[in-house]
């Protein structure tokens, strides 16, 4: 898989996660869901920052995200 394409849905997984879990707490159940998927988020985003040539700076992220969205596109 693309490293461009790793690191947006990790970062939409997160974001979600994130959700999720406020969610969970403000019914006063566990994260135990929405804990997993944020591990998975950080894992592929770990994954894509280290194993893209040169990394990513902060101020790339929106246009990387534009190229993935662009690319499935029609």
């Amino acid at each position: 898989m693309d490293t461009d394409l790793i690191l947006i849905l990790g970062l939409i997984l997160g974001a979600m996660s994130a959700i999720g879990i406020l969610s969970a707490i403000s019914d006063g159940r566990g994260p135990r869901a929405s804990a997993l998927s944020v591990l998975i988020a950080g894992g592929m985003i770990i994954y894509a920052l280290t194993t893209h040539p040169g990394g990513y700076q902060l101020h790339e992220i929106p246009d990387v995200f534009y190229s993935v969205v662009a690319r499935f596109l029609p």
